[in-house]
């Protein structure tokens, strides 16, 4: 039995690949993406009890000929805080349940038009964690504000410990306040024959409602810190205040134009200083990349030199018994 454990490690090290942010996937796409937009999910005398009752409500959507699970979840806080959680990807392992690492090591602003309304692609790296077990992977995250829609598939550029996966995020005003929210979530998880039942178990169902529960619980933290209501700004003035209004435009239009340039100024450095955390993220996963790549060649001699050492001795014992 020693020997076959031996041949099953060696075997083990020699085929196992890992994740890696060097080398692409093994496919480009096994599950289909989701589109952004309104989800057009109907809900009724039911459904809305449940949301009253600060609870997620669970049904399905049609994708191609199968179902996906999707949940609906009422925040008290406005979409704009809660966007500002969804899209906080390097706090994640701060928020999420499983998640230990969250980093973006890219961000592409695009120039969003009517035919494609995309404004912003985010490339994030992740890793959660279960017990004996981590898995590693690549994120492309697509963001279209004008459709109030978030959508992500793998990053196929690089090889991930999941098979495939792919998630959706719609978020809208609630429709009785607008300082509260009402989001749509939904997300699926193609996993590699190797990855234990309760992990399977737990992508598959209960990362549903844990996705919203902690959206809800940290928008509405902080909505709490913000004061829990939304400032009101006067916009009625009378005509002597107008007046005067336009007396200061012109007496100050030059100042303003300063501050724009300054703003302008302000946001070139902090495109540069992204950029340069951005090259130095990847500077970093890839030296960590070939760290990995090193111990796995390790652990790989070692367990041929065991196996090529036990055969000897096999060996051996079978020419000294005949």
């Amino acid at each position: 039995s020693t020997l076959l454990s031996l041949i099953s490690l060696a075997i083990f090290l020699t085929t196992a690949d890992g994740s890696s942010f060097t080398e692409p996937h093994a496919h480009q796409g096994v599950v289909t993406p989701f589109q952004p937009g309104d989800p057009k999910v109907k809900l009724d005398g039911k459904a809305i009890g449940i949301l009253k009752q600060g609870k997620p409500y669970q049904t399905q959507v049609q994708s191609g000929g199968s179902g996906r699970g999707l949940v609906v979840q009422d925040i008290d806080a406005p979409p704009s805080i809660v966007w500002g959680r969804i899209l906080d990807y390097d706090n994640y392992s701060n928020m999420v349940p499983k998640t230990v690492e969250s980093k973006n090591y890219n961000i592409e602003d695009m120039k969003p038009t009517k035919k494609d309304p995309l404004s912003k692609i985010i490339y994030t790296r992740m890793k959660v964690g279960f017990p004996v077990l981590k898995l590693e992977f690549f994120i492309k995250h697509l963001y279209y504000p004008s459709l109030n829609s978030l959508t992500w598939t793998l990053d196929y550029s690089k090889s991930s410990d999941f098979n495939d996966s792919c998630g959706y995020w719609y978020v809208i005003e609630h429709p009785e306040s607008e300082d509260r929210t009402r989001v749509y979530y939904s997300v699926e998880v193609s996993l590699f024959d190797w990855v234990p039942k309760f992990v399977v178990d737990f992508m598959s169902t209960k990362a549903l409602t844990d996705a919203t529960a902690w959206v809800k619980k940290y928008s509405e933290m902080e909505f709490a810190k913000q004061g829990g209501l939304k400032k009101q700004t006067s916009s009625s003035s009378d005509g002597g205040s107008s007046t005067s209004t336009n007396a200061k435009k012109g007496l100050f239009g030059g100042l303003f134009r300063n501050k724009k340039q300054e703003e302008l100024e302000r946001l070139e450095r902090l495109r540069a200083e992204e950029e340069a955390r951005r090259v130095a993220e990847e500077e970093r996963i890839a030296k960590e990349e070939a760290a990995k790549k090193i111990l796995r060649l390790t652990w790989l001699r070692l367990g041929l030199v065991s196996v090529i050492s036990v055969l000897a001795v096999y060996d051996f014992h079978l020419w000294i018994s005949g």
